[in-house]
Parts: C-alpha cells; structure tokens; sequence
C-alpha cells in the first residue's frame, strides 16, 4: 500500500509538472508602481484582457497564456534587473517594456538570451535601429517611431502656428529627448525656427522658473517631449501666472492622470496619438469587455493587448515557441490581425504605414480635432 501511495503521488506530481509545462508564460514589463504606474496599469489590462480571450477559444496550439507581471518603474537599472529576472526564469516572449529609456538597455538582456521582446509604447527609434545594426533579431515594437511622429506634428505645426513663438522643451529621457528632437528637425526643415529650447528635470515639484522663461520670451506654443506629471504641472503653475499658451504633446498624456494634475488648466491642449484603436471595429468586443471590468481601454491598453495576440499568432504560424523563429514569422510580410488593425512588420521588427490623430483635451477629456 505504501508502495502504490509513493508510485500515485510521483504520478501526480509528474503529470502536475506535465500540465504546467504546457502552459506558455509571457512577461508583462512595465511601470507597475511610481509616477508612471497608469501606463503599467494599461499593460496589465491590456495584457490580461488578450490572454483571458484567447484562452477562452481554447488557447495557442491548445496551450494556455499565463502571465508574469514586473514592475521596472521606468527606470533604465531596474528595467534591466527586470530584464536579467525574467530571462533567469526561463521566460521566452516579453510584452514590454514602456519607456524608452527601460526599453534599450534591457533590449542587450534579452538579445543575449534569444527572448523575443516587443513593446506596445516605446517609441525612440534606437531601439530597433541598434539592434539590426547589432544582429539581433528579437527586438521589436508594436507601436510607433519618434522619426514617424515627427514626420506628423512638426509640418502641422510649422504650418498651423506660421509666425508665432514656438518652444520645444523635453525632459532629458530616451523618450522625451527623442520625440522632441524628431518634431524639433521636421519643423525647422518645414520652416519654423523656435525661440527656446531647453531640458526640464523630471520629477520636480516647481517649474515657475520655466514659465517665468518661456513667458519672457513671449512663447505662444510649446511643444514639449515628456510626461503627463510635470506636463501638468507646468500647465497649472502657468495658469497661475496668469499666463496660458498652447501646449502640444506626444502621446505620453492619453492618460485621466494628466487632467487629475493639470485640472482647468489643461484645456486646449493637444497630443498626437496613433489612430484611435478603441475606434477600430477590431476591438469592439474587446473594449466592450475591459470596460465590463471597469476600466477604460486608453493610451497603451489595446497596445499591449496586441503584443499578447501577436505573439499568439506567431507561435502558431511559426509551429513552434522558438522566439528566433516566432519572430521570423512576425517579420514574412504577412499581416498580424490585432485589436489595434491589422500590422504588419518590417525587417526591423517596427510597425509599417502607422497613421496617427491629433487629440485635444477639453473638461477632462480628449477626442481627435479635425485636421
């Protein structure tokens, strides 16, 4: 009898260890805590909206999605802690990360360790320009390029504000930085020179001494690469100098937190996003599900929920959970159906033909302007 019990119970544990093995684990890798956790919240969602509904429809290749949740905080040290934990647990397909400045140096961990890493928000084009220059072929992104948003913005505003005292600020992130300086070259190229251009210090409570600069120079528009924290701030400590312009923005600000801290102040303002995913009849069924669970399916939300159905699909067209050759499978020409449309990549790993809204901000929400 004892001996039927020990043969029963490494049966179990056995067929246990079986039955986890089929499960296929993806990382989600965002800012989960901190200043920037509502765009970790949106990867959560996102991520486990898409996993739940393909498990739902049996799973890929019959095995389920599980998902591992990491915190980087956007910060570049702990994105690549992060990084070097999930490749050490043996975690293949990484959905994340979502700065730019977590996203590069983490993108050498998990080159070195074959995992494929594809982002749904991190938008500077070295990401995926260093890793082809590299080799490497598992670093990709299921989102937009600075290079192509500036291509967008900066002749519209060049046109749009012909004449007028125009600033670029950013705040000396890989993001910030980068997105400025692509609007930045596009808008002189189209022929508007600015007035300013400065680097602002994240995380800092009291920008009066910005406002009191750019009010000097008498600026109209401020384009400006960053945040919706110090975005906000910056709009609220103008306001209350009395003084107001128009406020342009990256997509970093699709986000209820930016009128949280902006408040009245931040009426008019406007950002470029891509084209409106939640708008897409592709993702009826599954904004109509998350905003069952009460949570509305903005900024990244469909973005990472993409990530998750790309993978999916490339699994399933490759045959096989080999990151190498799933990413080989993404990258054949051949369009990947998603909630945010159906995308394509190019040998990079970068989306190809993206096309983006102009949104404005107006009593705590925005919608596209007419362009």
């Amino acid at each position: 009898m004892r001996r039927i019990l020990i043969l029963g119970t490494a049966l179990g544990l056995l067929m246990g260890t079986a039955a986890r093995a089929e499960d296929l684990t993806f990382a989600v890798a965002g800012p989960l805590t901190g200043p920037l956790a509502t765009i970790g919240d949106q990867f959560r969602q996102g991520a486990q909206a898409a996993a739940d509904a393909i498990n739902a429809k049996g799973g890929v290749m019959g095995r389920q999605i599980k998902l591992q949740f990491e915190d980087d905080q956007c910060d570049p040290k702990q994105a690549v802690s992060v990084a070097n934990r999930i490749t050490a647990a043996g975690i293949q397909f990484v959905d994340g990360h979502a700065c730019s400045g977590s996203s590069i140096p983490a993108s050498a961990v998990y080159a070195e360790n074959g995992t494929l890493m594809m982002s749904p928000a991190s938008s500077n084009p070295v990401m995926t320009d260093d890793a082809a220059a590299k080799g490497w072929t598992n670093i990709m992104r299921l989102y937009t390029r600075d290079d192509a948003q500036g291509a967008f913005i900066g002749p519209w505003i060049a046109k749009e504000y012909a004449g007028k005292n125009v600033a670029v600020l950013h705040d000396k992130t890989a993001y910030g930085q980068g997105v400025a300086d692509a609007v930045r070259a596009t808008m002189n190229d189209s022929g508007l020179t600015e007035v300013l251009y400065d680097g602002i210090n994240a995380g800092e409570k009291d920008y009066n001494a910005l406002v009191t600069k750019l009010k000097d120079a008498k600026v109209d528009v401020v384009y400006f690469g960053g945040y919706h924290p110090e975005a906000g701030l910056i709009l609220r400590q103008a306001a209350e100098q009395n003084y107001k312009f128009q406020l342009i923005m990256p997509d970093s600000i699709a986000s209820p937190e930016f009128w949280q801290v902006a408040g009245p102040a931040g009426e008019g303002t406007m950002f470029v996003f891509p084209s409106d995913p939640q708008a897409k009849p592709e993702a009826k069924e599954a904004v109509e599900k998350i905003q069952a669970g009460g949570f509305k399916p903005e900024g990244f939300t469909l973005f990472s929920y993409a990530v998750i159905q790309a993978f999916a699909q490339g699994i399933e067209r490759a045959g096989s959970d080999d990151p190498t050759k799933v990413a080989e499978a993404l990258k054949n020409g051949q369009p990947i159906d998603t909630v945010v449309g159906s995308v394509t990549f190019d040998e990079k790993g970068d989306l190809k033909n993206a096309s983006y809204d102009i949104n404005r901000w107006s009593n705590g929400n925005y919608a596209p302007i007419a362009q």
